[in-house]
């Protein structure tokens, strides 16, 4: 993250993002697999090996890549295997949704991950401070209903956030800059598609 200043001279809290260039390396359609789709591939991966083991001679053959998505197209998009799809797609003021994998935070306690305040700090209760404290019923229906907020894991989960606004592109270096943050932690891997619904 950044920031920028508008035209009004107001600062502003952006993410730069490395949007591609992805490469199509494979067309789905509904008469071959029974839907429309596009697999994308990016982060070309350099210095290609034959196999595992150091030393053996560098491949030849099509390039690879360190990530590969599958991404659905509608009816009317037409894209060819081997095209290359960069930033340029989008411009400032567009709307997009970015979609990402959440920092991973391990287990975590009630107050950190569903931000109870915990238990009074005085009359006697000097080890209930961050308890979540009653997680019970009376004797109907006798049990702990299910999804109850409780410690457990936090983070490492897929979210979406809907209509970032795109403040600038920088097509010479595949930048995307987007008020606000993004999910995920810094070199994470996101999905970015323009919004169905604006605001």
């Amino acid at each position: 993250m950044t920031q920028v200043y508008d035209k009004g001279g107001k600062t502003e809290a952006i993410t730069a993002i490395e949007a591609g260039p992805c490469t199509v390396t494979q067309i789905k359609t509904v008469e071959k697999d029974g839907y429309n789709a596009v697999k994308l591939g990016f982060g070309e991966i350099k210095g290609q090996k034959t196999g595992g083991k150091k030393g053996k001679a560098k491949e030849k053959g099509p390039i690879k890549f360190k990530y590969l998505r599958e991404i659905r197209l509608d009816d009317g998009q037409k894209l060819e295997a081997g095209q290359k799809i960069d930033v340029s797609v989008f411009k400032a003021g567009d709307f997009i949704n970015v979609c990402g994998i959440t920092k991973g935070k391990g287990f975590a306690g009630g107050v950190k991950r569903h931000h109870f305040k915990g238990g009074p700090k005085t009359h006697g209760q000097s080890d209930r401070w961050r308890a979540p404290g009653s997680v019970g019923s009376n004797t109907s229906p006798g049990r702990v209903y299910k999804g109850l907020r409780m410690a457990g894991h936090l983070g490492d989960a897929r979210v979406t956030i809907s209509n970032l606004v795109v403040v600038d592109i920088n097509p010479a270096r595949n930048l995307l800059l987007v008020r606000g943050a993004v999910p995920g932690m810094t070199n994470g891997l996101l999905i970015i598609e323009k919004s169905k619904r604006e605001k």
